[in-house]
């Protein structure tokens, strides 16, 4: 069984991602499964009576398009084809900020060990690690660094905030005179 890490582990990874499914014939038949958004859409009731079926969403789909169904999809993966498209991380913000997806979001493609600190703090809880790299090495850059400057979906507040709100008394801007 493949691994993937999730929530901060390596597991064994039970979805079976289908990119290339273009119809209901072309699922399995039990095993949960990850289907590009074409096919969600076109199929919806059919595959929602199915039960444990999550979304794959290219670089070019627009996560709006699954509208209210983001409430109740267990999975929703996203492509990164290269590692210099980066279209993903405005996706997962999207999918967590605007439209409040609770459930896993999956990076998956060409996911790198340098990549999954950002990707996390975009929202990503999932990443599918390329084949021919270490996921346990990769599992280990989630610790990189202990506390970032800018807001995230992981910490809204950006470090200036935080910083001023941990202090009894806020710092004066201009030195007594």
């Amino acid at each position: 069984m493949p691994r993937l890490i999730k929530n901060g582990e390596l597991v064994d990874d039970r979805w079976a991602l289908l990119p290339e499914a273009y119809s209901l014939t072309d699922l399995p038949d039990r095993d949960p499964v990850i289907v590009p958004l074409a096919l969600w859409l076109g199929e919806r009731g059919a595959l929602r009576a199915r039960g444990n079926v999550g979304v794959l969403l290219a670089p070019t789909d627009d996560p709006a398009e699954l509208g209210g169904d983001v409430a109740t999809l267990p999975v929703i993966a996203i492509d990164f084809p290269k590692f210099g498209d980066g279209r993903g991380y405005s996706t997962a913000r999207i999918l967590r900020e605007r439209q409040r997806f609770t459930g896993e979001l999956r990076a998956v493609g060409d996911v790198l060990r340098d990549q999954l600190f950002l990707m996390a703090e975009c929202g990503f809880d999932a990443f599918v690690v390329r084949a021919d790299r270490d996921a346990a090495d990769a599992l280990a850059s989630l610790e990189d660094f202990k506390s970032i400057y800018a807001s995230s979906t992981r910490m809204p507040q950006p470090w200036f905030r935080r910083r001023r709100s941990a202090t009894a008394a806020p710092e004066p801007w201009f030195p007594d005179l």
